[in-house]
């Protein structure tokens, strides 16, 4: 019984003459109607004249353009080729790279510092072929009279396509619109890759867990005969192959010398090779299920082109690899499978991509400098965090400001002063801590949630193993350095073994991570900022202990978190009241409460990018501010630990916090410079943390009533329009709003502690 035989018409000639069109007519859709313009290259003749004057090394096919191209010309019915390339893709490359080589112009210059040392053998070796080509060509045509064949065809046979080959093809699949017009799959997840895709260029997406070190990949091996002295090439299809022993040129074969082949190492041709693992989103994973991952082949330009942590879609050739050796008897009928990368589109762009995007995008840039004209960007940024969370302000300014970050300081004898805010958030069950953490990863653009008790020392830091390809020992990087220029939000912080959490210690301070593992002694980039979520020790907080004994941190990591906030859950009538409308609010409508002033997650990463391109730095007067603040902190802390009511340590990482606050409210006023408002706002934070600490509700109410009174003391600056104003307003604006002396004298001695108000001989308050 003979298999079933399947006729596939298509036309392959033409097919090339259509490609061929295609190359030298599109000139992109918005110029299309130029393309009968002498003067004007099409896009794709440009782009082989780069590469013919070696300033471009990639050719990137956009399925895009060619499906514009065969839509205009309708009077070609049937399948169109973009279908065709798509469902056999690896064959119509080959298909592509001979037309290219055929229309590649000459190149403007001769030989030039650009050329490769491949370049200039392949060129000596072609005027050297083609004079022995000549002359025996001269001295058969004397003797016969036969005309022999052209040099130059003869010369394109000693060269193999890919030897000559100076750039690497590409096929850019089409953008999402097209394949849902098409009614074609978006990005697939790993599971949903099958057998029916062999073959076939699919899009997939995911996070990039893992990848390998760039190594040379040989594509032609060159050999010198040490009978004839001929060149001998091999093309490399394969990952392995057997090297050529015996010459096989027309002389030996003729002469019967058998002679023996050198590899010319000089004379081949390799390219950049890496490999990369490819995990799917957790979103994608069905219930009960684990991540599944596949491997990706990068090669040529695109190696680098993404790392570890990265949320891409990408595109790509699925093919079969067969097992080899011992592992090929065991697997039987079963192969391997791989994806052969074509196109990379990065899902969270870093900071500097994104203000390109923005400087390319008009309607964002418009509706980023509408908002910014209405003000108050701070406030609107800070709402716009996590809204379906009911309350909760100052912990979201907090976390607005650990995503903008302070300025990274290198100072001249090499020391590194981190910018990134490290922040911790303590509390009570039932706050939405995780909520918050899983957040700010959404926001990030490299943002890695992990659990404490699901992560060990290595796994946050980095493991020593053994490459799959080279099988040599390498480093793969845990959860802090996958969040390298982004935030590592660790939940559960207080649920960490402490031999595994002192490898966070080097990470929070240097952001470097030092190994010295199987015989490698290395420093990796961990410049990431640490965002911890903990329980109290006894899992609520207890008011019979002291602060630093519900904490349970101990000092030397403590003292690294720029901001430690403790929230608790304390009832009260009103509060408690509105929370649970939000809640059922929520769980009715399946969204926040409409909130005008909420900005959307892409809308808040721009701005964050924006910012971030300022380098504020602070003057002369908020230095001599600061000067005078410390000594305060510092005797501030002293009354705490005397009173038993110590909440954190104050040293001179305290300083540098509020330095880097100060910061990153300056940025977010897209300002170069750190006034005294922004100076203000960060001890504000700084003394916020610290207000749910009181058990007693008595004691509560009286420090909610210092904020209060406070305010109060502020709108009237406000409405005086000077930094002085008399303590007979203060006392009488204050008490006709209906507060005693006694909260009036305790807000006027917590805030002048605070140095952010003075009480002069005059009996006047100025304000700092």
């Amino acid at each position: 019984m003979s298999l079933p035989t399947v006729l596939i018409d298509v036309n392959y000639d033409e097919q090339k003459e259509v490609l061929e069109s295609f190359f030298n007519e599109y000139n992109g859709e918005e110029n299309y109607n130029d393309i009968h313009n002498v003067d004007v290259k099409s896009k794709y003749m440009r782009i082989f004249q780069d590469i013919a004057d070696r300033e471009s090394d990639m050719c990137t096919l956009e399925l895009d353009d060619l499906f514009n191209y065969e839509q205009s010309k309708k009077s070609r019915g049937g399948k169109l080729i973009v279908d065709w390339i798509t469902e056999n893709t690896e064959h119509y490359m080959e298909m592509i790279s001979e037309i290219i080589d055929r229309l590649l112009p000459e190149p403007t210059s001769g030989l030039s510092y650009k050329d490769e040392v491949l370049d200039v053998i392949v060129h000596h070796r072609i005027q050297r072929n083609l004079a022995i080509i000549e002359a025996n060509q001269q001295q058969d045509s004397q003797d016969s009279g036969v005309a022999q064949a052209r040099p130059e065809d003869i010369s394109q046979e000693i060269f193999p396509p890919e030897l000559t080959r100076r750039y690497t093809l590409y096929i850019k699949p089409l953008s999402a619109n097209l394949r849902n017009n098409k009614n074609e799959d978006a990005a697939l997840a790993v599971r949903q890759v099958k057998s029916k895709h062999l073959g076939k260029l699919i899009t997939v997406r995911g996070v990039v867990t893992r990848s390998s070190e760039v190594k040379p990949v040989v594509r032609v091996a060159a050999y010198t005969c040490d009978r004839c002295g001929n060149e001998v090439f091999q093309e490399v299809k394969s990952r392995q192959y057997m090297p050529l022993t015996e010459c096989i040129s027309a002389e030996c074969v003729a002469n019967n010398t058998k002679g023996r082949l050198f590899p010319s190492t000089r004379a081949s041709k390799f390219e950049p090779f890496q490999e990369i693992r490819l995990q799917e989103n957790s979103d994608q994973v069905p219930v009960g299920h684990i991540p599944r991952s596949l491997g990706l082949s990068l090669t040529g330009p695109l190696v680098r082109a993404v790392k570890p942590g990265d949320s891409v879609d990408i595109s790509g050739i699925f093919m079969p690899r067969p097992y080899t050796g011992f592992r090929g008897m065991k697997a039987g009928l079963i192969t391997d499978t791989y994806l052969e990368v074509q196109f990379v589109h990065s899902l969270k762009e870093q900071y500097d991509q994104q203000i390109e995007t923005i400087e390319k995008t008009p309607d964002l840039m418009a509706e980023m400098h509408k908002i910014r004209e209405e003000g108050n960007v701070y406030e609107r940024l800070a709402e716009s965090i996590a809204p379906e969370i009911y309350g909760q302000i100052d912990v979201k300014k907090a976390l607005l400001l650990m995503l903008v970050g302070g300025v990274t300081k290198n100072v001249r004898d090499g020391m590194k002063l981190r910018g990134n805010l490290n922040m911790c958030l303590m509390g009570d069950p039932g706050v939405a801590k995780s909520q918050l953490l899983k957040f700010i990863t959404k926001v990030s653009p490299r943002g890695v949630y992990t659990t404490g008790r699901g992560s060990s020392g290595v796994g946050l830091t980095a493991a020593v193993m053994r490459d799959p390809v080279t099988d040599e020992m390498i480093l793969e990087g845990g959860a802090l350095v996958l969040a390298d220029n982004g935030i590592c939000c660790i939940d559960e912080f207080d649920k960490m073994d402490e031999s595994d959490r002192t490898a966070i210690h080097e990470v929070m301070e240097q952001q470097t991570i030092s190994i010295a593992k199987a015989g490698m002694s290395t420093t990796l980039n961990a410049r990431t900022s640490v965002l911890a979520a903990a329980n109290p020790i006894y899992g609520r907080y207890n008011p019979k202990l002291s602060p630093v004994e519900n904490i349970n941190l101990p000092a030397a990591l403590l003292s690294r978190f720029d901001l430690l906030f403790l929230m608790l859950d304390r009832p009260s009538i009103e509060t408690d009241k509105m929370l649970a409308e939000h809640v059922t609010f929520v769980h009715r409508f399946n969204e926040p409460p409409k909130n005008e002033g909420a900005l959307s997650v892409e809308l808040i990463r721009s701005f964050v990018a924006e910012a971030r391109s300022y380098r504020p730095s602070i003057t002369k007067e908020i230095a001599q501010f600061l000067d005078g603040l410390f000594p305060q902190m510092r005797q501030r802390h002293k009354r705490e630990i005397e009173s038993g009511k110590q909440f954190g340590y104050t040293t001179a990482r305290s300083l540098l916090a509020i330095i880097r606050m100060s910061q990153a409210l300056a940025r977010l006023r897209f300002s170069n410079v750190v006034i005294q408002e922004d100076v203000d706002e960060a001890l504000r934070l700084t003394e916020v943390s610290k207000q749910s600490l009181l058990s007693d509700n008595v004691f509560t109410t009286r420090d909610s009533m210092v904020s209060k009174v406070y305010r109060i003391i502020v709108d009237l600056f406000s409405t005086f329009g000077t930094n002085s104003i008399p303590m007979r307003e203060v006392r009488e604006r204050v008490g006709n709003k209906g507060f005693t002396t006694d909260e009036l004298n305790r807000t006027l001695s917590q805030y002048v502690d605070m140095g952010l108000l003075v009480l002069t001989e005059d009996d006047e308050l100025e304000k700092v």
